[in-house]
């Protein structure tokens, strides 16, 4: 046989081959014993399994002998908390980590099968095959069409109208799936019923605005500015403990493990040792911040502040020593988040720092608010921040992570509906619930969000007229093209005239800028826009515009035909810089308004520091 092989041809091989080749494969699924045969198959993913079904009706057997669908569906359960929070919320963890017979019942409960006709064993394990087989793909899709919507920022929104009474704002909050824990500028902690959104409990105590809560399955700790700290029993609504030691505003807390960390106003931090809800002691005070401290956060290796003097300072939870100062942040950090060996923080100065605790080092500056970023949330995948201009924006976390990744690449999306500042946000998986100062809690549902790709709210308000960003932008560039043509045409003149200008041709030119200027500033003024803010810089271009007599820039020299100079970009349009100013005034006219009506707008976040 050897040497009839070796003097065959490479076509006659190919024909040997295909006719030995079948005599070789062997089916090990059905060759094997029944347990080797279940331990294969429950080590392979959802693509094999799909395949085996594919192969022969022996091995679509063992597939439903083993349930291993049933069984795939429950390692990524336990495995990954998207599934395990999805499988509560769609209500198919009833059929997980049950017995066959249960199983059975439960199927036969839902399609109204009648129990008794499935007896057959045969029978139950090709309905509960057949039951679990549709669901993975169920699965699937619900969780692709979760993470478009993240994505696109396609959402069902739910409004919840908190009604102060006398002034308005929604500073804190905490939710699950039974109820919203809210803490408000009216000196109440709100509870409300997710079920229909009711307000189920008023709590009612502090002297001041509740600015920070956190809650457990026991109690509700909250901190407000009347510098103290309440304890309040979940179930009765009962003030059982209030904790006086700051001397200013309570910002934010934090406790766990029996151990509770608070922040003020007073630049101190205070760690505090938690036996029981009514015997809770003073540890130690933790005294470094050169300006208010707005926010803290922990685990079991260290205590990380931030504070207005712009700094994240880090401490050790075991001795409660200083350990190390994140500095970068331009002006005062208002929010962060601690979770493994990553700070998230969000400061005035616009931007979001992601750090590394362990060498202090900045990962990434994420660039996008227009005004202080005032709460954040992170968790293995996303960033969530809102920030003073109204806008709550979506980050991808492994992008940022990513020193490869393009900003653009970055920011998922933004979601806009709130009226007024965004003061405190909280999300999971499937969700996020954020209050303001327009004195609302809206929720963000991404699970039920429609399916058409446009937001769908149950409560949408009306929103006050804001300044037309895209429509100021077009007005600009309707004028800078004005601008590049009247520049163009200086140049040509350039070359066909190299003798000076008289005056005459440069007032001339001067007309023609302020005409170009007010044609676009009156397109702008057609679309309803403003800008937000204007420079002094800006206004003194306006002075020099209006009145030519003022003392400014020389007036542009005559050019040399031998050596062509680009003219200055003009600046500009004169009406609409006048607009952006006007508009400037009335924000800091209401800004005052606010601080006469009521005390400050945001009673939780000082200035920033120097």
């Amino acid at each position: 046989m050897d040497k009839i092989v070796h003097r065959l041809s490479h076509y006659q091989l190919g024909k040997v081959d295909n006719f030995i080749r079948p005599m070789l494969q062997r089916d090990f699924i059905s060759n094997l014993p029944a347990h080797l045969v279940e331990l294969i198959l429950f080590n392979v993913n959802s693509d094999s399994l799909k395949s085996c079904e594919e192969v022969s009706t022996s091995w679509r057997c063992a597939l439903a002998r083993g349930q291993h669908w049933k069984k795939l569906i429950e390692k990524n359960v336990r495995s990954d908390s998207l599934w395990w929070g999805l499988s509560e919320k769609r209500q198919w963890d009833k059929f997980l980590n049950i017995s066959r017979d249960m199983s059975v019942r439960r199927i036969c409960e839902k399609f109204n099968y009648d129990v008794n006709i499935k007896r057959d064993k045969l029978d139950q394990l090709i309905l509960m095959h057949v039951f679990y087989s549709k669901l993975y793909p169920k699965i699937i899709r619900d969780i692709h069409n979760i993470d478009n919507n993240w994505k696109r920022g396609n959402y069902k929104m739910t409004r919840i109208n908190c009604q102060s009474e006398n002034s308005k704002g929604v500073y804190c909050l905490q939710y699950d799936d039974d109820k919203i824990v809210s803490g408000l500028r009216d000196n109440t902690i709100k509870i409300w019923d997710r079920k229909d959104y009711s307000c189920s409990r008023i709590l009612s105590g502090h002297t001041g605005s509740v600015l920070c809560l956190q809650y457990d399955n026991r109690v509700i700790i909250s901190g407000s500015s009347d510098a103290t700290v309440r304890v309040w029993d979940v179930e009765t609504g009962e003030c059982i403990k209030t904790l006086i030691h700051h001397c200013e505003a309570v910002l934010h807390l934090r406790f766990a493990n029996g151990i509770m960390v608070t922040c003020s106003k007073d630049r101190s931090i205070a760690v505090w040792d938690m036996v029981s809800p009514r015997d809770i002691t003073i540890r130690r005070v933790l005294v470094g911040h050169r300006a208010a401290v707005n926010v803290v956060d922990f685990d079991d290796r260290y205590i990380v502040s931030a504070s207005g003097d712009r700094t994240i300072k880090v401490w050790s939870m075991d001795t409660l020593e200083f350990v190390r100062t994140l500095a970068g942040h331009r002006r005062g950090i208002a929010c962060l988040q601690y979770r493994g060996r990553l700070v998230v923080s969000g400061s005035s100065d616009n931007t979001i720092r992601l750090w590394d605790i362990h060498s202090g080092v900045c990962l990434r500056v994420l660039e996008g608010h227009e005004e202080l970023v005032r709460c954040i949330r992170f968790d293995e995948k996303r960033i969530v921040s809102g920030a003073y201009d109204g806008k709550i924006k979506v980050w991808d976390l492994q992008a940022a992570l990513d020193p490869r990744a393009l900003s653009s690449e970055i920011c998922l999306c933004s979601l806009v509906q709130h009226t007024g500042r965004v003061f405190r946000l909280q999300f999971d998986d499937f969700q996020i619930v954020s209050s303001s100062h327009d004195d609302t809690i809206l929720i963000w549902d991404f699970l039920d969000a429609p399916p058409s790709g446009l937001p769908s709210s149950t409560n949408r308000a009306t929103l006050p007229e804001l300044p037309n960003q895209a429509a100021v932008a077009r007005a600009q560039m309707l004028f800078e093209m004005a601008a590049r043509r009247e520049i163009e045409r200086r140049d040509r003149e350039v070359v066909e005239e190299p003798a000076l200008r008289p005056r005459a041709n440069a007032a001339r030119r001067h007309n023609a800028d302020i005409a170009a200027a007010a044609a676009a500033a009156e397109a702008a003024r057609g679309a309803g826009d403003n800008d937000e803010s204007s420079s002094e810089e800006d206004l003194d271009r306006v002075d020099q515009v209006n009145n030519p007599n003022v003392a400014g820039p020389a007036p542009p020299q005559p050019h040399n035909q031998n050596h062509r100079r680009r003219q200055p970009r003009p600046e500009l349009p004169v009406r609409l810089m006048q607009e952006m100013a006007a508009f400037d005034n009335m924000r800091r006219q209401q800004n005052n308004m606010d601080h006469l009506g009521g005390g400050d707008v945001d009673e939780e976040m000082p200035d920033g520091g120097p």
